[in-house]
């Protein structure tokens, strides 16, 4: 008998969620930052182990909406949330115990899939910490890092996943397009690149994306809100698009497997992150 189900990692920002995922795949699919809720949008990857295929929803971190775009962040999470099959909810080990999801989500109930507990970053804590030892069927301790745990976060997860049939080829990783990836990794060179708040006043667009082509040719844009920022994201002499470009190409090949051609461009969309319509336009909101 077959088991397939969607499976969500929820959580505060900066629990490990998008580390954890790539961890699962084996491919650097969502991306990762130290900075927190570089998570906008669901990055789903598919898990396909013997008679189960697990999808996997990397959800944003459930947080306290600042402005427009975190509201719809949040949506984004909660709508995740409420359409799991399992849920696989992420707190880090150095600070067990885990409070009830819906606390740290402010739900208005409790999810009603059910929920493993995945203790994150356990190569942070001294093996000789002494922790009380919960239920297994429940909770995983988990290092993304070491790959320590994850063959027995699996197994919990798989105890809640429903029989039957696979949604999905067995040798897909993804269901997102290569363009959503290609945007998402130009804003992760984003988060390693430029300093500070910046980061979070960059969206990125795909204006061409020429799969056929060799090598595949890809123009983006960045946006930013002002124009003192375009001009740090440019750089003296451009320098700065330039190691933008180069840092999300090599992520884009690697995912690919083949040659980019990667063309960057900057402009000022003002306020983006407040206003609706270019939200919208964006794909963060609805």
């Amino acid at each position: 008998m077959t088991r397939c189900g969607t499976v969500v990692l929820a959580g505060r920002p900066n629990v490990g969620k998008s580390t954890l995922l790539n961890a699962l795949l084996g491919q650097h699919l969502a991306i990762v930052s130290p900075k927190p809720q570089s998570t906008r949008l669901p990055v789903v990857g598919l898990l396909t182990r013997g008679d189960t295929q697990f999808i996997f929803t990397d959800s944003p971190g459930l947080l306290e909406p600042e402005y427009r775009l975190h509201e719809a962040m949040r949506a984004a999470a909660l709508r995740a949330i409420a359409d799991a099959e399992v849920i696989a909810y992420l707190h880090p080990l150095a600070e067990f115990p885990a409070p009830p999801l819906a606390q740290v989500g402010k739900l208005d109930r409790p999810p009603s899939a059910p929920i493993v507990i995945v203790y994150t970053k356990a190569d942070l804590v001294p093996a000789s910490t002494n922790l009380p030892q919960p239920p297994p069927s429940s909770t995983a301790v988990v290092s993304a890092l070491t790959g320590a745990g994850l063959d027995a976060l699996l197994d919990a997860l798989r105890a809640h996943v429903p029989a039957g049939p696979f949604h999905y080829d067995p040798d897909e990783m993804a269901t997102q397009p290569m363009r959503f990836f290609a945007a998402e990794f130009v804003r992760e060179a984003a988060f390693e690149l430029l300093h500070e708040e910046l980061p979070y006043a960059v969206a990125v667009e795909i204006d061409e994306f020429r799969e056929g082509a060799s090598p595949v040719y890809i123009r983006a844009v960045l946006y930013v809100e002002r124009d003192s920022q375009k001009g740090i994201v440019i750089g003296e002499a451009g320098r700065t698009i330039k190691a933008l470009g180069q840092a999300a190409r090599a992520k884009i090949e690697a995912l690919l497997g083949g040659s980019v051609y990667l063309e960057l461009h900057a402009k000022v969309l003002p306020k983006w992150r407040r206003h609706e319509p270019s939200l919208k336009r964006l794909g963060y909101a609805r």
